[in-house]
């Protein structure tokens, strides 16, 4: 379907899409299992990261207060237990490295898969980075373009994920240059402010409120990106006081994670449509040069002059063929690029094959979402599983076990008779018949919470047990629990617990 992209070798040299932009996709770019990229200035704790989900140890695991990663690491499933080099990696067809070979070897000797059998790498895939550097450590060169590494990573991953550490939120110029270079993927990245455990609550507010002003510096969306507050390392709190708050940091974190193998298809899916608008676009800009160009003298000169007007030709483009701004390529990038290479040797426009990327977009694209949709509706929820993901799932330990409307879960006397006699009190002064007051007067003394209506209409369905409009004084005394819980900030159940149920109105077994 994506012939034209490039991997027909005349196609190829038709507007040189791959040397422009990425290269050609392969079977294993799809075949992959959902990556995340990890990315921050050194001894943020990324490292300590993937070690926190995997609760195991990886091939080639270095973790230390100075630049200790100092390669890119792909964490894997793998039946065996070792560490693949960079240059064997890139000819593995079953990886979707192949293409990381036109960095060098420079790059090469500095990347590595660690694998291991590890139930969490059954579903996503981990990449770490080398610390990003900070101060006089920026000018020792790598040796390779390591924004364009992640650059090239972040088009392939899944989720990117920005760790800061809470006590050096100094972002260097380095670190300013890779967040640039992940324009584009934007709804992609997560931050985590991690090691918050490290410092007071006020601190930690003042901190959160840098990084915040510091990112939107740097991140031009309209929308505020999503922070993450924690530590992510098995070590004990040093100062525990925002416990509650880590831990529920921690499990929108992991949701968010876990909801990447669901997700999957459709992201690929995405990216090879935000590929082909690029392609598209490609077309127009090439045929646009190649038609500008003289074709015996002055050649030098016009192609200077085509660079350095690219912005207009990019406006004119826009105005012809109703393109939004947002599908063409970088324009200084672009304009580098377009340096070495020989303009007279571009291609003229190709109507056939963009009427090809036309129909692709309205009509199979089209079909191809309706067939990943059935096949997510068919096949069991697929969520990341192992290591940190079960270390709360169930038991005392999961969140948010005995809080809330979990409160009194293993007690045997039924947690709502704590605070019943006062709620007897209440119960007493509306007038009750045969035991039971009606709805309209529950009503005056639940809207008294000052709770939306919406809300206490759930209380009502779930203290209002046999379903008869009235409240006993039990199902009273829960919905005023309920109530309670409520305004403690804890969610509502969507089912009344069984240790909620008022005793008189348990079932008795058999």
């Amino acid at each position: 379907m994506f012939s034209w992209l490039g991997t027909d070798d005349r196609r190829k040299k038709d507007y040189k899409f791959h040397e422009f932009h990425s290269p050609a996709l392969e079977d294993a770019d799809f075949d992959n299992k959902p990556m995340v990229l990890l990315v921050g200035q050194y001894s943020t704790g990324k490292t300590s990261f993937i070690r926190y989900l995997l609760e195991q140890d990886f091939p080639g695991m270095r973790i230390g207060p100075e630049p200790t990663t100092d390669s890119f690491i792909a964490v894997m499933h793998g039946d065996t237990e070792g560490v693949i080099p960079g240059n064997a990696l890139v000819v593995d067809p079953k990886k979707p490295f192949r293409k990381l070979n036109a960095f060098g070897n420079a790059f090469l000797n500095r990347f590595v898969c660690a694998q291991l059998s590890n139930p969490v790498l059954e579903s996503i895939s981990v990449i770490d980075t080398p610390g990003i550097l900070s101060g006089e450590k920026q000018r020792i060169s790598r040796g390779y373009d390591f924004a364009a590494v992640l650059e090239w990573f972040a088009e392939r991953v899944d989720r990117i994920i920005l760790l800061f550490d809470a006590h050096k939120l100094d972002i260097s110029d380095e670190f300013s240059e890779v967040i640039k270079a992940l324009k584009n993927h934007e709804d992609k990245i997560r931050v985590v402010l991690n090691k918050a455990d490290q410092i007071e609550t006020q601190q930690l507010m003042r901190v959160y409120g840098a990084l915040m002003w510091s990112l939107g510096k740097i991140v031009n969306t309209p929308e505020v990106i999503r922070v993450y507050i924690g530590s992510f390392w098995s070590h004990p709190l040093l100062i525990p006081d925002n416990r509650k708050l880590f831990e529920a940091e921690e499990q929108d974190l992991f949701k968010d994670i876990q909801s990447l193998p669901r997700n999957a298809a459709l992201r690929k899916l995405n990216d090879l449509i935000k590929r082909a608008r690029l392609a598209k676009v490609h077309a127009y800009i090439i045929s646009s040069l190649k038609k500008e160009m003289p074709s015996v003298f002055g050649k030098e000169n016009k192609k200077k002059e085509l660079i350095g007007s690219l912005g207009d030709i990019y406006k004119r483009i826009e105005r012809e063929h109703q393109i939004s701004p947002g599908d063409f390529p970088n324009l200084k990038k672009m304009q580098d690029q377009l340096q070495g290479q020989d303009l007279t040797k571009f291609q003229p426009l190709k109507p056939k094959l963009l009427e090809a990327v036309d129909d692709m977009l309205a009509n199979d694209i089209a079909s191809l979402m309706v067939l990943v949709r059935q096949e997510e509706t068919q096949r069991p929820n697929p969520v990341v599983k192992g290591g940190a993901f079960d270390g709360t799932l169930d038991g005392p330990f999961g969140h948010g076990y005995g809080e809330g409307a979990g409160e009194g879960i293993d007690e045997a006397e039924w947690v709502v008779a704590r605070d019943k006699p006062a709620y007897d009190e209440i119960f007493y002064t509306l007038s009750p018949v045969n035991g039971k007051v009606t709805g309209a007067n529950a009503k005056k003394e639940m809207v008294k919470s000052k709770l939306p209506n919406t809300v206490l209409g759930k209380i009502w369905k779930l203290a209002d047990i046999d379903k008869d409009g009235m409240l006993d004084d039990e199902e009273f005394a829960l919905a005023n629990h309920l109530i309670k819980v409520k305004l403690e900030g804890h969610e509502l159940p969507s089912e009344l617990p069984a240790h909620l149920v008022p005793p008189s109105k348990r079932k008795i077994p058999e």
